[in-house]
């Protein structure tokens, strides 16, 4: 028996498929949401870059999720598979498990297999692992029991570090005997060898340990979380839902106590590093120097605008400041430190001239020269070739929009473009740095993989994504064509935009915006857009403009633009989004009236300040997974970027969407998972508890157990069937 309620639905549910059939019955072929979420039909091919092996003329990757195969950088051809799982390692029917991690030894006679991976935050899992002796072709458990994370071998190959349970252990690979570095690990209290749970989402590691090159030394963190407040997720699925409850520092709020430890491998011996006597601060890189005598420290205040590099004495735990920067802002920490094999210098990055670049410094920590300049920013350094006297990095030189590979000489002098094409490029080195695996891709070309020798010669096509690229022209995707115009405030923006294929500038057509907008961000890129490219095809199909903006705050045009939302972000991100709804607004083609936005995470926030702040230009949003209250948020990004709130209560309140329902308008579909470690659940309800208060109308759609990333069954594709669905609803 049906009641009205689902009637209703199905009379709805009728009607949409009948709206949307006779829609794209006009562009056939045409996209479907099946395809795009269900099939992965429009997914690109890509290549498990894998590893360099030692001689930096091979590389090895995992094909069929079941091997690992080594193949030659100079032809791109395989050579040998060294290790399947197929008839070694099985599940309970046989069938050969997938590989999820593995790792060399240094001298490349021993392999790590890792097998049954569980997931635990975004980066961190456990998983059963086991080593494959190559020359004996033997095959046996790491560690028996519980699962473990974090493998590494010592630079000898002869031992292995792991973490397990909280406590950092070391395995004799010879002796087959297993110590217990730390005996103190437990849930919720005492961390060894690996990061917390802000740690790990904000300064990106999971890994928290190293040996010293000559082996005898285990570098550590240790996290006392046992002051940090928890948060708690309900998991459902059981006749009784599960409490899950994890340490979460909100802004504000305390956090770990972390402290840095030296155990001397040979002696069982343990120091604590002098990291100095404030305690309320990060530690958020460590990492040996060539010396196995010195290891270096980063340090930063609370704020984060006050960075410190520690040079330790291994020995004795003592430390000095090698190096120190002070920002007016914030400082972000990035993995742009190698330290060089002549003992006497090291090269790091910085934007203290206003744009990111990167600098050679010596041991007394007197900067010798800059390795770059310019009014453009570094994207990414990759290493030195010390053999030849060469920096390699990405920048953004050419275009905030594109990037490409360069090379320097430590000279500072040189400088040579290595990529070529318009585009973005993804390149990884070999070791040695004679060869790399480039990733290229534009706006409306697929991904292609290819080897390239140092000097950016091609060698070989790996993967060209044709068979996509005619997938595209059969199903009529259009182009993503780049535009940008000035601010009443005088201020130049960039973006992009996808019309219908038969587009008529005669008629007005919905514009539908994405919008990220985050610190240090960028959405308007020319590369291609493997996550929603497919799904925005198919709204142009449907009768949409698709539109993206970067607002002030973004990335990839120097500091001053970056930096200047600190304190008040949502502020002039939110300008500069009803600045870009005022432009799409105003041209003859675009129906100012049906103009909506949509965005994840950051974005989601954006999206529902916009709809707030900016009622008399959006039409309608879809905040999915959004901070609606800057508070609820962790204490390093929010506090990196706002400050405590205890000192900027203004910033937290002004700019949370929160505190700004009741100018709410328009259509409004809020989304989140119900077990999002990150940005939690709680930032939905509290808003769902405001807009009900203000009888502001809103939909809902809550995805049980999923996290930040509501993906996995088949709750990808019920997602945006539900956005799709809103969207021509409202504005069809």
């Amino acid at each position: 028996m049906k009641n009205n309620n689902s009637t209703a639905a199905l009379l709805f549910t009728g009607i949409f498929l009948f709206l949307v059939t006779g829609l794209l019955q006009a562009a056939e072929p045409s996209l479907t949401l099946e395809q795009i979420w269900k099939d992965r039909y429009f997914a690109p091919k890509g290549i498990r870059l894998g590893q360099s092996m030692d001689d930096g003329l091979h590389y090895s990757i995992v094909e069929n999720q079941t091997d690992i195969n080594i193949y030659t950088y100079e032809e791109g051809v395989l050579q040998r598979t060294v290790f399947s799982t197929e008839g070694q390692l099985t599940n309970d029917q046989g069938r050969a498990l997938r590989i999820s991690d593995y790792i060399f030894s240094p001298n490349e006679k021993t392999l790590l297999i890792g097998v049954n991976r569980e997931s635990i935050y975004r980066h961190s899992y456990v998983a059963e692992y086991f080593v494959w002796d190559l020359e004996r072709q033997t095959l046996e458990p790491l560690s028996e029991g519980t699962r473990l994370s974090l493998p590494t071998f010592s630079p000898d190959g002869r031992k292995v570090a792991f973490v397990r349970e909280n406590n950092l252990f070391v395995k004799d690979l010879d002796a087959g005997v297993e110590t217990a570095v730390t005996r103190d690990g437990l849930f919720n209290h005492i961390i060894n060898g690996s990061a917390d749970w802000v740690y790990e989402e904000e300064f990106g590691f999971t890994r928290g340990f190293d040996w010293s090159a000559d082996g005898r030394r285990l570098a550590f963190y240790r996290f006392d979380e046992s002051r940090v407040k928890e948060f708690n997720m309900i998991l459902y699925g059981s006749l009784y839902p599960e409490d899950y409850r994890f340490k979460y520092p909100k802004a504000g709020e305390e956090n770990s106590e972390v402290s840095i430890h030296i155990y001397d491998v040979e002696t069982g011996r343990t120091i604590k590093v002098d990291t100095g006597s404030e305690t309320d601060q990060y530690i958020p890189r460590i990492g040996w120097t060539r010396n196995p005598e010195l290891l270096s420290v980063t340090r930063m205040n609370r704020h984060q605008n006050h960075l410190e590099l520690l040079l330790v004495d291994a020995r004795s735990g003592g430390s000095e400041i090698l190096y120190e920067e002070h920002n007016l802002y914030y400082i972000e920490v990035t993995n742009d430190l190698t330290f060089l094999k002549d003992g006497r210098h090291f090269v790091i990055s910085s934007e203290k001239s206003g744009y990111k670049h990167l600098y050679l410094y010596d041991l007394q920590g007197r900067e010798v020269r800059a390795l770059t300049s310019g009014e453009w920013d570094v994207q990414r350094f990759f290493g030195v070739d010390e053999e030849h006297g060469l920096v390699y990095f990405t920048s953004h030189e050419a275009s905030p929009l594109q990037n490409h590979l360069y090379s320097v000489s430590l000279k500072g002098r040189g400088k040579k473009r290595l990529t070529r094409g318009e585009g973005t490029h993804s390149p990884s080195f070999s070791k040695g740095f004679r060869f790399f695996i480039n990733n290229f891709s534009d706006a409306n070309t697929p991904p292609v993989y290819s080897i390239h020798r140092a000097d950016g010669s091609l060698v070989k096509m790996l993967e060209d994504n044709m068979e996509l690229l005619q997938k595209t022209r059969d199903h009529r995707f259009v182009e993503r064509s780049f535009f940008s115009f000035e601010t009443t405030e005088g201020v130049s923006l960039n973006g992009w935009m996808m019309r219908p294929a038969d587009f008529d500038p005669a008629k007005e057509y919905p514009v539908f915006m994405y919008v990220y907008g985050g610190p240090g961000s960028q959405t308007v890129t020319d590369r291609w857009d493997a996550s929603n490219g497919a799904w925005y095809q198919m709204l142009t199909q449907l009768g949409f403009i698709v539109v993206s903006v970067d607002n002030r705050g973004t990335g990839a045009r120097g500091e001053a633009f970056k930096k200047m939302t600190y304190m008040e972000l949502g502020k002039y991100e939110t300008l500069d989004q009803i600045e870009a709804a005022k432009y799409l607004g105003g041209l003859p083609y675009v129906d100012e009236k049906r103009i909506s936005i949509f965005g994840w995470s950051y974005g989601g926030y954006m999206s529902a300040l916009c709809l707030a702040k900016g009622a008399d230009y959006f039409a309608g949003a879809i905040a999915v997974a959004p901070v609606t209250n800057w508070r609820y948020y962790d204490s390093i990004y929010t506090e990196r970027y706002m400050r405590l709130p205890q000192e900027n209560p203004e910033g937290y309140d002004d700019n949370s969407p929160i505190f700004h329902v009741d100018k709410i308008r328009g259509p409004f579909l809020l989304v989140h998972g119900s077990a999002d470690d990150n940005v939690h659940y709680q930032n939905s309800m509290e808003m769902i508890s405001v807009l009900v208060e203000a009888n502001v109308p809103f939909e809902l759609a809550i995805y049980p157990n999923q996290n930040h990333g509501i993906g996995g069954g088949n709750s990808r594709l019920h997602l945006y069937e539900h956005m799709t669905r809103f969207l021509v609803r409202n504005f069809l």
